[in-house]
């Protein structure tokens, strides 16, 4: 009954097809809210909608790449047009590529800071041009704990992630006078199945689960959680700040 208030939101998930976007699409889905997801791949999306139909017949999806950023305008526009409106973004696409920082190219530096930063920048802003007007809205973007930490083979990520923290408090505190609130999520490491290959390395696994006091990794709904409070009425006082769910990671 809390959450009543998502039923018939209108959510436009980026990245919404698989690993956490698609937990946190299912989650609006079950909760009533009509949703649009977004990635790059149709056959992917295509059985993500077909899942969240299950529980919800308004649910589709829009193919676009936010690296590439006249897709998003496009894509925000004919995701409000698909809902007759947009309440809440949840920026959720993301990208890492690990690497030593001695090897990390120029290429694989655009292609992390121009998913996770520009891309949520540029998908805020036009969904702040359909919001503003109607003075009310929320924006979600999913970055990580590595904001605030260091880590290894993750120099352009952690710069990507740092900025999106920043990015947010700008935007909350410029768009407060039109009722558009804009918060993010912080993770830790993830389990799924994007990320167990990743966890085949036995030390990585052991350096990651010692840095966590909850002794485990978030599963997605643990984030997906803090996504649905943020987008209820029970946070419409919250405004520039970053929830993480890092399992105290951050704490130490």
């Amino acid at each position: 009954m809390m959450l009543k208030d998502l039923v018939g939101k209108k959510v436009l998930v980026t990245g919404g097809s698989k690993g956490i976007g698609k937990d946190i699409a299912l989650t609006f889905a079950k909760l009533g809210s009509r949703l649009v997801v977004t990635g790059r791949n149709e056959n992917t999306l295509k059985e993500c909608v077909n899942e969240l139909q299950e529980h919800n017949p308004y649910c589709t999806y829009v193919v676009a790449d936010i690296q590439k950023t006249h897709e998003i305008r496009s894509m925000v526009d004919e995701a409000v047009e698909l809902m007759d409106g947009i309440d809440v973004l949840i920026n959720n696409a993301g990208v890492n590529i690990a690497k030593p920082a001695l090897e990390v190219t120029e290429e694989d530096w655009d292609a992390v800071l121009d998913t996770n930063l520009k891309g949520s920048f540029f998908c805020a802003q036009r969904a702040g041009h359909h919001m503003i007007p109607k003075q009310q809205g929320k924006i979600i973007t999913i970055v990580s704990q590595m904001a605030f930490v260091g880590y290894i083979k993750r120099a352009a990520y952690c710069s990507s992630k740092g900025g999106a923290v920043q990015m947010t408090k700008a935007l909350a505190v410029e768009w407060a006078q039109h009722n558009v609130k804009v918060n993010a999520v912080a993770p830790t490491f993830i389990e799924t199945e994007l990320t167990s290959k990743m966890f085949e390395d036995e030390a990585f696994h052991e350096d990651v689960m010692k840095r966590i006091p909850l002794g485990k990794l978030a599963q997605p709904s643990d984030v997906t959680g803090a996504v649905v409070y943020l987008a209820s009425d029970m946070a419409n006082f919250v405004t520039g700040e970053t929830l993480k769910v890092d399992g105290g990671w951050t704490a130490i």
